[in-house]
């Protein structure tokens, strides 16, 4: 009995350590959303290598993740909740790689939109689907730890209003372009900002979604709406 007790505490120790790492992880993507949009909005290339610079720890501790993974399994042989929690953090940590490199993306067209025409409004609203993704990440990684079901579905209904807010922002960037042919570059990278920001919300999603695994063994099944619009308003800017 004693040494069943010793593996199980042994295991249990692995485990926290694994999630340790990943909550780390998602503390550093968290600042790396708001300060590539901060970054981005003061025009703040310091910042912006910051951003950089800190998503090399993000990739650092995913290979660390991976790698304990790869040995706890290989040695333990773990069954049910176990390999479920193995698997769930495995997937979560993919997540979170995922949403560093978007932020990375935002935070290198800085320099570029340096050199370009600001647009009016346009900060504020990539700092506000920022925001708002970040407070989705943070609910999505409170939930997994809590192994809070219902908090974790709230985050993957809130997806629906980061598509929104998304597709609302492309209508805004055309219609500039189409009054005023000089943003047409600086709408475009704004444009690639905000579907970055777009996707870190899918990533933040499918976080949410492996909560739902973790506690009821099965994936969420009712199918996710996606609010993105722009595929028709693509259409109407060949017009340009």
């Amino acid at each position: 009995m004693q040494n069943s007790q010793h593996i199980r505490s042994a295991f249990d120790r692995a485990l926290e350590s694994l999630q340790a790492n990943m909550l780390k992880m998602g503390g550093l993507v968290e600042v790396n959303i708001m300060d590539a949009a901060k970054a981005l909005e003061d025009r703040d290339i310091d910042l912006a290598e910051k951003v950089r610079e800190r998503d090399k720890q993000i990739d650092n501790l995913e290979e660390i993740i991976n790698d304990g993974i790869s040995r706890f399994i290989a040695q333990e042989s773990p069954v049910a909740t176990d390999l479920r929690v193995l698997l769930s953090i495995l997937k979560v940590s993919n997540n979170l790689e995922r949403i560093g490199d978007h932020a990375k993306n935002t935070a290198k067209r800085t320099n570029v939109l340096l050199q370009l025409k600001d647009v009016e409004n346009s900060q504020a609203a990539i700092r506000r689907l920022s925001r708002d993704v970040q407070v989705m990440l943070k609910d999505a990684l409170d939930a997994y730890i809590n192994r809070d079901k219902e908090l974790a579905l709230d985050v993957i209904a809130r997806d629906t209003e980061i598509d929104e807010l998304y597709s609302g922002l492309f209508r805004e960037f055309l219609t500039y372009m189409m009054e005023d042919p000089r943003n047409i570059t600086a709408c475009m990278h704004l444009h690639f900002i905000a579907k970055n920001i777009e996707r870190m919300g899918d990533h933040v999603t499918s976080i949410a979604e492996q909560v739902v695994f973790v506690v009821t063994g099965e994936m969420p099944t009712e199918k996710r709406d996606k609010a993105d619009n722009t595929s028709v308003s693509l259409e109407l800017s060949k017009d340009l």
